[in-house]
């Protein structure tokens, strides 16, 4: 976090903000009761699993509250 974060929404927050680290865990639902039948952490979920892809940490801006990617953030930072 050593770049200049600038809120696209409210366009004057550049110092606020919430970090929210994402932790991601994969798991088997039973599609009925909606219980955890099988936690994969750690383990490799087998092919029909998707990996998750998305970004490692979300911001949110503490003015206004707007959630969305660090990279959101960063580039209107550097614009701005």
């Amino acid at each position: 976090m050593t770049n200049p974060y600038c809120c696209p929404n409210c366009k004057t927050n550049r110092a606020r903000f919430n970090i929210i680290d994402q932790v991601v865990t994969a798991v088997r639902l039973d599609p009925q009761s909606g219980e955890v039948i099988e936690d994969y952490h750690g383990m490799d979920p087998g092919p029909f699993h998707a990996k998750y892809q998305g970004p490692e940490k979300r911001v949110q801006c503490g003015s206004c509250g707007l959630i969305e990617d660090e990279r959101t953030f960063i580039k209107f930072g550097e614009n701005h």
